[in-house]
């Protein structure tokens, strides 16, 4: 029995990609996530998420990772269907990875109807829970992929820019977007245009 998790990273962020992973394992080897300390990943320090996530993809049948840029999300948000993109992206996963069942967290207020629109997409056995991540371990498995594929990304920005996490709360992540619109007079590409603290800063800006 082939049991999938499926989980988001980065949904908040003013900047970057959101990111959806999911992981496919047999039912009978579950266990062994548990025993390496597989947990959700917001309770993790960012160096025992890289290492739990080279040993993840050792112990796992199967793992698939998609991607939604600044410029889908922002199209989505005009159309109010940020929660179906998210939909989209994880229906997409699993049905790559033909999972047997598959525990998925969701982002709609009600998790059943989350779980119900996947299955009409993926034509499987979908359960949905708020909090999943933190309730089933193939989740909190699949949380760390997402979160870790989500920070290099992150990372790999900061290279050329100081970015910061990337989320509106974090004082560098504003300061930078400021600069560069001052700068530019307009945003890069990988912030997302729609999200209020970007549009505040535009706004402020050209008053």
């Amino acid at each position: 029995m082939l049991v999938c998790g499926v989980d988001e990273a980065g949904r908040g962020s003013m900047l970057g990609p959101l990111v959806v992973a999911a992981i496919a394992i047999e039912k009978s080897k579950i266990p062994d996530l548990e025993k390496i300390g597989v947990k959700d990943s917001k309770k993790l320090s960012p160096k025992m998420r890289e290492t739990l996530y080279k040993k993840i993809i050792k112990i796992v049948d199967n793992y698939q990772i998609s991607k939604a840029t600044p410029k889908q999300i922002d199209l989505a948000v005009s159309q109010h269907k940020l929660n179906n993109l998210e939909l989209i992206h994880m229906a997409k996963v699993i049905t790559k990875l033909q999972p047997s069942i598959s525990y998925v967290d969701s982002c709609d207020v009600n998790a059943t109807r989350f779980g119900k629109e996947i299955a009409k997409i993926t034509h499987s056995k979908i359960k949905s829970y708020h909090h999943a991540d933190s309730k089933f371990v193939v989740v909190s498995a699949a949380s760390i992929i997402a979160k870790v594929t989500r920070d290099r990304a992150i990372a790999s920005l900061s290279k050329k820019h100081p970015v910061g996490s990337g989320y509106p709360s974090d004082s560098k992540t504003i300061s930078f977007v400021k600069h560069w619109f001052l700068q530019n007079g307009n945003l890069p590409a990988y912030v997302r245009k729609s999200w209020a603290p970007a549009k505040l800063i535009v706004s402020q800006t050209l008053a």
